[in-house]
């Protein structure tokens, strides 16, 4: 039997750290279900003491966790730090502490500013105080791809003898070589006494594309976890993306003499979920779950696959969960069709739940002549953006064109239910609507970025706007719209970003 590769997911924590891809609690949760589904080792989920938000959620998520998987909060080596993160995974019935300090020549002298001797007195302090709470201890070696390598030896060494029962060993800034890497792992496993009593874990970053291949050289010489993010989302270029090496480990088992129990087939789901929260679209040719990924233009391509699919493709797409459905919908569908693609696509409603979806997926199939699950995902992402919302669209209606000035006549519903309208002009359609809502709703922010994709192929395909607001503080929001209209598209994506903005400072209140 091949050993196991512990799958640690830090999509929570690290990957909430890429720009603009913050989750509140409730999309935390979300997302926490989909990886308790995939049946992922540990669930990093967050760093407690950092905000009011993160301790939440980090409780929220151990309390949901129960036995299936280890919670994990991160600390620094610093006393405070410890004790919130305890108290914040007291509700978690299998609770990680994982606590660690930077161990690069640049980090003690620059960060840290601390002797090799104080870095390794303070690495032992935090290990055992953090023990004094939790059984379960990680201890994280920050930059250690720049390490000196015999210093490195020194305090996991220490990490471990102080109790630490896993060692974490990151490539922080994606610096190093894969073979260079591994020969680290390999002087670990070889010179710290007891680490075959521990897990070694390794925690890679893709500043140089190359992500995948040092978690790879990793377990080949002897890590036992790896740390990796959905999509590889996370700091500047991002972190391992774990359907990478789940599947670079399935595909190639036997030579790693490893295997991970994630289930496979929920990749795909787990990509465009959390694509879906963080407003972060995953680019077609991204490996795996990227839209490309087993799609085939060329004719000779095509041939092969045709008579024998293993000819260009070495995955089979039902393996990561992205086989196409057999069952076409449209406006001649019923309940028990639509139902079923539903529940395909891993959703599950009450019958009260499911009618206005149902009514919604008619009044897009009346548009279309077939309805895809990109348009099916579309329509729950909009209803359940609706029901969340501050503010709500009630009507809109836009004149333009040469030689007019664009004007925006538009109707907003409160949270009290009461209407208001208002009359905007400007440059064009989407500035006009977009300074109508600034008037009915007077929060002060800025409009960054703008993006408008077609959800599925087709003229007549659904128009998906994305947007990114700063607020006063500095904060990003993302907001995101859908309708066969762009302008209402355009029109509720910003309403989106804006009820996120207005939630978080009432929250922060």
């Amino acid at each position: 039997m091949t050993r196991k590769i512990a799958i640690f997911d830090t999509t929570l924590r690290d990957g909430e750290q890429s720009p603009g891809a913050s989750m509140n609690t409730e999309e935390k949760l979300v997302v926490a279900r989909e990886l308790i589904r995939m049946k992922v080792d540990v669930i990093e989920a967050g760093f407690p003491i950092s905000s009011p938000g993160d301790f939440k959620s980090v409780a929220e998520i151990g309390r949901l966790a129960g036995d299936d998987c280890v919670v994990c909060g991160l600390t620094r080596a610093v006393d405070r730090d410890i004790e919130v993160a305890a108290e914040a995974l007291a509700t978690a019935k299998r609770p990680r502490i994982h606590t660690g300090l930077g161990v690069s020549p640049s980090h003690l002298r620059d960060k840290l500013r601390l002797t090799e001797d104080q870095a390794v007195e303070r690495a032992v302090h935090a290990v055992r105080y953090a023990k004094s709470f939790v059984d379960d201890v990680e201890f994280y070696a920050e930059d250690a791809g720049r390490a000196d390598i015999p210093f490195l030896v020194r305090i996991i060494q220490a990490a471990v003898d102080a109790g630490a029962t896993v060692v974490n060993i990151p490539d922080t800034t994606g610096y190093n070589l894969p073979w260079d890497f591994g020969a680290r792992i390999r002087s670990l496993v070889e010179n710290v006494r007891g680490i075959e009593d521990v897990t070694v874990s390794v925690h890679t970053h893709n500043d140089l594309g190359m992500a995948t291949a040092l978690a790879m050289e990793a377990v080949r010489n002897g890590a036992s976890q790896i740390e990796c993010t959905i999509n590889g989302l996370g700091e500047r270029a991002g972190n391992t993306a774990m359907e990478e090496v789940v599947m670079a480990i399935r595909m190639h088992g036997e030579e790693l003499d490893a295997h991970t129990g994630v289930d496979t087939r929920e990749l795909t789901r787990a990509s465009r979920l959390v694509s879906s929260i963080t407003g972060i679209n995953v680019q077609p040719n991204k490996a795996i779950v990227g839209a490309n990924a087993f799609a085939h233009s060329s004719g000779i391509h095509q041939d092969g696959v045709l008579k024998a699919r293993d000819t260009y493709e070495i995955i089979d797409p039902a393996d990561v969960g992205a086989g196409g459905s057999q069952i076409i919908l449209s406006a001649r569908s019923g309940h028990a069709a639509l139902r079923h693609r539903y529940e395909e696509l891993g959703y599950a409603f009450t019958d009260a739940e499911f009618e206005p979806v149902y009514e919604a997926f008619l009044e897009v199939a009346d548009k279309k002549k077939e309805v895809y699950d990109g348009d099916l995902e579309s329509i729950v992402n909009e209803r359940n953006r609706a029901d969340e919302a501050i503010w709500t669209l009630d009507a809109v209606q836009i004149s333009c064109g040469f030689p007019l000035t664009p004007t925006a006549t538009l109707t907003l519903i409160g949270e009290d239910g009461n209407r208001i309208t208002e009359v905007a002009y400007g440059t064009g359609p989407v500035d006009a609507v977009y300074k109508a809502v600034d008037k009915v709703v007077g929060v002060g922010c800025d409009l960054s970025e703008f993006s408008v994709k077609a959800v599925t192929r087709g003229i007549d395909a659904l128009g998906e706007v994305t947007v990114r607001v700063t607020g006063g503080d500095g904060e990003v929001y993302i907001g995101r719209g859908s309708d066969g209209d762009i302008i209402v598209s355009s029109c509720r994506a910003y309403l989106n970003a804006l009820n996120r903005l207005i939630a978080d400072k009432r929250e922060r209140a």
